[in-house]
């Protein structure tokens, strides 16, 4: 583990939370008003692939605090998809898994839709493919807050542990 002060992870945690909820909040609000006042149109598609995105890339912002903190190695090539793999390992002795294997699968997905939104430029989306990531977010979004939730827990029982008797 590194020196940083784990209730500093903790609180960093906690944000990244706040901003997933927001996000997931704004995402709902747009498939029942714009989504549903526009229906499937290029502009409902840009605004869905927008929050998916940075869905995503909130998780890994919280991800990559952690992995900080308990020092874990990744790929260099290949850190975005060695980051949310190590996410689901429990590392005896150090930390238990953030993420279990179902949660672990549907982010899978949404990281896969970040890396071809963000590296092929694209306005005109297969709403098929948006469609499946829009289940996918909406399985997702209750079983990371729980993972995370669990990991915070975690988290207080190590800062009771280091705590002076």
């Amino acid at each position: 583990m590194s020196g940083h002060d784990p209730i500093i992870l903790k609180s960093e945690i906690r944000s990244q939370l706040e901003v997933l909820e927001s996000l997931y909040v704004g995402f709902e609000d747009l498939l029942r008003q714009e989504f549903a006042q526009l229906g499937k149109t290029r502009g409902t598609a840009l605004m869905v692939a927008g929050i998916i995105e940075n869905y995503y890339t909130c998780a890994e912002t919280l991800f990559l605090r952690v992995s900080h903190y308990f020092e874990n190695n990744l790929d260099e090539k290949h850190w975005h998809r060695d980051l949310l793999f190590k996410m689901q390992l429990s590392i005896a002795d150090i930390r238990i898994p953030v993420i279990n294997q179902e949660t672990f699968l549907h982010l899978q997905e949404l990281l896969r839709f970040r890396h071809f939104k963000r590296y092929y430029y694209q306005l005109d989306y297969d709403w098929d493919q948006l469609d499946f990531l829009v289940c996918k977010l909406k399985k997702v979004h209750p079983l990371l807050t729980a993972n995370v939730q669990a990991f915070v827990t975690f988290l207080d029982s190590l800062i009771d542990s280091l705590e002076p008797q």
